[in-house]
């Protein structure tokens, strides 16, 4: 059997194998490349190739930036900026999600995207009584369409520009697939706008996402911290020298101790005596504070109402958490009080047993009792990781939704800046411009090397590192001469708009049951071979497959962001094709008909 005739069998079936979708794609990837190599189609530096490609590198770095942005509270400060603050009807509120949409997927892809502003757009939806369902279907449309706005909007635009590259048309600039994505973008808008209160549909969901903007506030009400004072330590206080962990043991029901900080250092703690300076923060009403104040000879620094504390509860630096003492835990047994420091640097504000505040005194802990923590935010994820204590929230997710600009969020933009900067100038590579603003962002602590990990979609990363080979095949094996030089005696003398034409309708048609990124990247050296078959330049043919293949609309599965959406908006298989068809003749209008007249033949 030949190398060609072995490279298509094996072509054949990864794409059955991505159709049948019950392997990973990633191992399917992976695989199809080990099986060239045991074949002898490819060599084993061939078959590795692509965990080295430039490409490979590149959209692992993006995610990095993609998942520093959000943790820092970047997308959640632009998304509340533009849409929290919208009024109007339902068509004003649908152009803000889908602009936008479109602009953050531009930036830090679609996924992301998705991943980000899902939440906020279902507690938008919910306080309007609007259905989420007339909402998140345009959000991942628009954001398929905003990813070719820039070269950093999708994967696919990274592996078509350095594709360009290899077949000697040059790469494709930062800015230049503005050139098909604006107009797709406003197109994908106003044919929303003009059908979408006909074809999306109107209905509910029981999937929806958790809205966690308010905790602050039902923790403030469910823990009675709606009357908290500060009070400042004097030199000739009683309570100097007395243990910081419980410095008065007989206080009334009605009066709580829940933070000692240390004067000198600032921190909360436990630790050694009461010192001159030390802040007690104490839950009380007026009348009873002023009294214990006056007998213990503390100064009344402030007070601090409800929306004073709701507003203090999460901040940059700081956040709560409500914990369950879990089984086994370590935890269990122990004597433990409010203002008590405990694992690793969070603070006791209350212990509740049963559904009952079990007040200001020490209590032994047992399973099932809930605590309410204060600390770090890096401590709070700690907590969420060990066995000890169940974070009843994710602090990431409470973060990423309640704390826009957060920590690092200057940075995170200076350092985005920058990288836009570099990939527009050109000075250095794209790989480099955005390696450097990965290990920026890790630097600088905007996030941290294990959140970095997590950043990377692996999938995406290894699934495009395991075509690249299979793409080197197509095209070392002659595979890929064969398959053009059949579509090339199907279109005959038509002209190259007809083979437009037949490469965007194959590539449509795979983009819907496998990635859209596997899907390009088969198709690839098939589109470059055709061209120069045809004797045309392959730099409008690559621009229009990279159109043809960000059409993920008539499925769920032709798109993470489709499933995404597909549960909070409660849509079912055949709601993607009503909305998706016509956005398929705009992308093929594009592609066809525009990509010509920029890029010429």
């Amino acid at each position: 059997m030949s190398d060609a005739a072995i490279t298509l069998l094996t072509l054949g079936v990864v794409v059955a194998l991505f159709v049948w979708n019950r392997l990973p794609v990633e191992l399917v990837a992976v695989g199809s490349a080990l099986i060239l190599y045991a074949t002898g189609v490819l060599t084993l530096p061939q078959a590795l190739a692509g965990f080295g490609d430039p490409a490979v590198v590149f959209i692992a770095a993006l995610f990095i930036v993609s998942e520093s942005l959000d943790s820092s509270g970047v997308t959640a400060w632009v998304a509340q900026a533009i849409v929290g603050r919208s009024t109007g009807g339902w068509r004003r509120l649908l152009v803000l999600i889908m602009i936008l949409a479109a602009v953050l997927t531009a930036l830090i892809g679609l996924n992301g995207t998705a991943a980000a502003l899902i939440p906020m757009v279902v507690v938008i939806a919910l306080r309007r009584a609007l259905p989420p369902s007339r909402l998140l279907m345009p959000l991942a449309f628009a954001g398929s369409a905003g990813g070719l706005l820039l070269l950093t909007g999708s994967p696919v635009n990274v592996v078509i520009s350095e594709a360009a590259a290899d077949a000697g048309v040059g790469p494709f600039g930062f800015f230049e697939f503005a050139i098909v994505g604006v107009p797709l973008v406003i197109g994908t808008v106003l044919l929303i706008l003009a059908i979408g209160s006909r074809v999306l549909p109107d209905r509910e969901s029981d999937q929806l996402p958790p809205d966690l903007s308010g905790l602050a506030g039902t923790i403030v009400r469910d823990w009675g911290l709606d009357r908290v004072w500060h009070l400042r330590v004097t030199a000739t206080s009683a309570l100097v020298g007395r243990p910081r962990v419980a410095p008065h043991s007989d206080l009334p029901a009605s009066m709580r101790i829940v933070t000692v900080m240390d004067g000198a250092s600032g921190t909360p703690t436990s630790q050694g005596a009461v010192a001159p300076g030390d802040r007690i923060t104490m839950l009380g009403d007026q009348q009873a504070i002023a009294s214990f104040a006056a007998e213990a000879s503390l100064d009344v620094e402030s007070e601090r109402t409800a929306d004073d504390v709701e507003r203090d509860l999460l901040t940059k630096d700081t956040g709560v958490a409500e914990a369950v003492i879990p089984p086994r835990s370590l935890l269990t047994g122990e004597t433990v009080a409010p203002s008590q420091v405990v694992d690793g640097g969070l603070v006791v504000l209350g212990i509740s047993r049963g559904g009952s505040d079990l007040g200001g005194g020490a209590t032994r802990l047992r399973e099932g009792d809930v605590v309410l923590v204060e600390g770090s935010w890096e401590a709070l994820d700690a907590a969420a990781r060990s066995h000890d204590l169940l974070i009843v929230n994710s602090p990431e997710l409470v973060r990423r939704q309640t704390v826009p600009l957060g920590r690092g969020s200057v940075a995170a933009l200076v350092v985005l800046g920058a990288m836009v900067l570099l990939l527009a100038t050109g000075i250095v590579p794209a790989v480099v411009a955005a390696l450097v603003a990965a290990l920026a962002m890790v630097l600088l602590r905007v996030v941290t090397v294990q959140q970095a990990y997590r950043g990377i979609s692996w999938t995406t990363v290894l699934l495009v590192a395991g075509m690249i080979p299979m793409a080197t095949a197509v095209t070392t094996s002659g595979a890929g001469d064969l398959v053009a030089s059949v579509i090339v005696d199907v279109v005959g003398d038509a002209g190259p708009v007809v083979f437009l034409a037949a490469m965007f309708a194959v590539t449509v048609v795979f983009g819907q049951l496998i990635s859209n990124t596997a899907t390009a990247l088969i198709m690839i050296p098939i589109a470059v071979s055709a061209a120069e078959k045809l004797d045309i330049s392959a730099r409008p043919v690559l621009m229009s497959l990279c159109v043809a293949a960000a059409v993920a609309f008539l499925t769920p599965v032709s798109t993470p962001a489709n499933l995404m959406v597909m549960g909070p908006g409660g849509y079912r298989f055949g709601d993607y094709w009503k909305l998706g068809l016509p956005l398929v003749i705009l992308f093929g209008v594009v592609s066809i008909g525009l990509v010509p007249l920029v890029w010429r033949f």
